[in-house]
């Protein structure tokens, strides 16, 4: 259990360019970053005690946050690619 915010330039940290030209031009690329941001605060809030939630929500927000993380990724090699 970690009470360290997982943000996306934090997880991508190489890659804080292509995040900001994606978020900027890419309104699919906004709305998931967006999302991903809720969920991570929301999974903040929980493993600091903040906000209750049972064990099974706790691990399926977990791994809707690694879903967005995989397809972030995936857009940022796409981004690469193309450049």
């Amino acid at each position: 259990m970690t009470h360290v915010a997982h943000e996306l330039h934090a997880e991508f940290p190489n890659d804080a360019e292509t995040l900001h030209k994606l978020k900027v031009n890419d309104p699919h690329f906004a709305k998931l970053a967006d999302h991903y941001h809720e969920l991570n605060r929301e999974i903040h809030r929980i493993e600091s005690g903040i906000e209750p939630a049972s064990d099974e929500r706790t691990e399926d927000l977990k791994k809707e946050r690694l879903s967005i993380l995989d397809q972030v990724s995936a857009m940022i090699s796409a981004a690469k690619a193309g450049a």
